[in-house]
C-alpha cells in the first residue's frame, strides 16, 4: 500500500497544468481529426455558394478538413469543414458539430458508450439486482463479500475507493470545467502529462485502479478456490459500479463530497486495522495480533 500511494505522488508532483490546446488552436477540435456522424442525419452548408447543402447520415465517417472563424455570426463565430467524401464536403458551426459527431479514437468511443443515458439505466439496473442477489447469498451462506466478509487483504476496498475518487473527478470535471473535458473528449490521450492537473489527477487515478486491480487479483486467487473467488469478483464488480453512478448521481448536488470524505475514512480505518496484525498462524495462515494461542484454530504460534 505504502508503495502504490507513493506511486500516486510521484506521478501528481510530476503532472503539468499545461493546457493541452496549441498554440493558435480556436476550436476543439484539430485538422485532420476522424470523425462519425451520431445523429440520425446531419447538414452541411457548402460555403461560400448559398443555399447549399450535403446531408450526411448516422454512421458517416468525416475528416476535419478545415477551421474558421466568423466573427459575424452570433450563433456560432467558429466553422468547421469536415470531408465524406471528394464531393460531400461542406461547413458546419462548431457547436452543431459536437453534438452531432463523435470521434473515431477508440478512447472517446469508450466514453461516449460509458456517457450513454440507456446504456446507464442498464447497469445501474443490473447492478442493484446483482447486490441484492449477492447480499441474500452472503446472509444465508456467509459467502465472502467486499467489506462485509473480506479477503485478507487492503486492495478491495481500496479498488471501490479509486472508483468512487474517479468518478468524482470525472463529475467534477463536467460541471465545472465542461470545456476542459470537451477538449479532452475530441483530443484523447492516456498521458497525465501535458494536462490541466485535474485531468492529469483523472489519468492517474485510471491508471491506478488498473495497478490495484491485478493486485487483488493476485491476492484473490492465493486466497479462496476458483469458485468463491468468481463470486466474490462478482461483488467487488458490482459494488465498483455502484460507487461510480452513486458519486457521479451525487456530486452535481455536492452531497457526494461529503461521502467521498466518509469513505475515505472508513477506507483509513479499516486499513489502520489490517495493520495491526504482525504475525500469522503458522497452522491456518490466518492473521494474528500476537503470539500464542491462535483464535481461530487453537495452534499455539511462539
Amino acid at each position: 500500500m505504502k508503495n502504490l500511494v507513493g506511486f500516486l505522488l510521484l506521478l501528481l508532483s510530476l503532472a503539468s497544468c499545461h493546457y493541452p490546446r496549441e498554440k493558435g488552436n480556436i476550436s476543439v477540435v484539430r485538422k485532420n481529426t476522424n470523425l462519425e456522424v451520431y445523429s440520425d442525419s446531419v447538414e452541411l452548408e457548402r460555403l461560400p455558394i448559398k443555399n447549399a447543402y450535403v446531408q450526411l447520415y448516422k454512421g458517416a465517417p468525416v475528416v476535419v478538413a478545415e477551421i474558421a472563424v466568423h466573427p459575424k455570426d452570433s450563433i456560432d463565430s467558429i466553422w468547421i469543414k469536415v470531408a465524406h467524401t471528394q464531393e460531400a464536403q461542406g461547413w458546419i458551426r462548431e457547436k452543431e458539430l459536437v453534438q452531432s459527431f463523435v470521434p473515431i479514437d477508440i478512447i472517446s468511443q469508450f466514453i461516449h458508450l460509458f456517457s450513454d443515458t440507456h446504456a446507464s439505466y442498464f447497469v445501474i439496473i443490473f447492478t442493484l439486482f446483482v447486490l441484492f442477489w449477492l447480499f441474500r447469498a452472503f446472509r444465508k451462506k456467509q459467502l465472502q463479500l467486499v467489506y462485509f466478509n473480506d479477503i485478507d487483504s487492503v486492495y478491495p476496498l481500496f479498488l471501490c475507493l479509486l472508483m468512487a475518487f474517479s468518478a468524482t473527478l470525472y463529475e467534477s470535471i463536467q460541471v465545472f470545467a465542461p470545456e476542459t473535458w470537451q477538449y479532452y473528449y475530441f483530443n484523447p490521450t492516456l498521458s497525465p502529462f501535458k494536462v490541466p492537473f485535474i485531468l492529469s489527477a483523472f489519468l492517474i487515478s485510471i491508471w491506478l485502479f488498473i495497478v490495484v486491480t491485478l493486485a487483488v487479483l493476485d491476492d484473490l486467487f492465493h486466497q479462496l478456490n476458483p469458485a468463491t473467488a468468481f463470486f466474490y469478483l462478482l461483488g467487488l464488480v458490482s459494488c465498483c459500479i455502484f460507487c461510480y453512478f452513486f458519486f457521479i448521481l451525487t456530486i452535481p448536488i455536492y452531497i457526494g463530497y461529503v461521502f467521498l470524505l466518509g469513505f475515505v475514512y472508513i477506507c483509513i480505518k479499516r486499513m489502520r486495522h489490517s495493520m495491526g496484525y504482525k504475525y500469522r498462524c503458522g497452522q491456518c495462515g490466518r492473521k494474528i495480533r500476537e503470539k500464542g494461542t491462535c483464535p481461530y484454530c487453537g495452534a499455539i504460534n511462539e
